[in-house]
């Protein structure tokens, strides 16, 4: 078992507010596990704060549901993970080539692959292109009338 060096957890409402939430609950993390190399903590937030911007941007509430976003957070010897939770969300129309490092240029949340021609076309797809980037892992599951995107990278964090 990998023993947890730091974690960090928040769920609220999913507004632009909880972006910024995530923002103060990362800088608390790297506080405690302040031994996690500058460039994995940079590329671990990017990573992070674009998952959850995307879950206020995109996810759709369920009928009749609150909307919320969840973020865990923790750090091992040698990699960093979190969890973004869309609470009481619809299961989202993804484009599993989209998850495994499809087309940028196509939005997975959209049509299954088909290219997004609207007026947010030149950014459809970038995010999760950017995530891919930033982790080492990008995964995608349903449990329990949840989304969760869990992010993780390596590091050779030591604690």
């Amino acid at each position: 078992m990998t023993d947890v060096l730091a974690s960090s957890a928040v769920r609220l409402p999913a507004t632009p507010e909880a972006v910024d939430a995530v923002h103060g609950q990362l800088e608390r993390l790297w506080e405690v596990a302040d031994f996690v190399p500058a460039l994995d903590r940079m590329a671990f937030e990017t990573a992070v704060v674009e998952a959850a911007s995307n879950a206020v941007r995109h996810a759709v509430a369920a009928s009749g549901a609150v909307l919320e976003i969840g973020v865990e957070a923790t750090v091992t010897r040698r990699s960093l993970e979190a969890r973004i939770c869309e609470y009481g969300a619809v299961v989202p129309d993804l484009d599993p080539a989209a998850l495994a490092g499809g087309d940028p240029g196509r939005d997975p949340a959209h049509g299954a692959g088909e290219p997004d021609t609207g007026e947010n076309a030149p950014e459809s797809g970038r995010g999760l292109a950017l995530i891919r980037a930033l982790v080492t892992t990008l995964r995608f599951e349903r449990r329990d009338g949840t989304n969760i995107w869990t992010l993780s990278r390596d590091s050779p964090a030591s604690g």
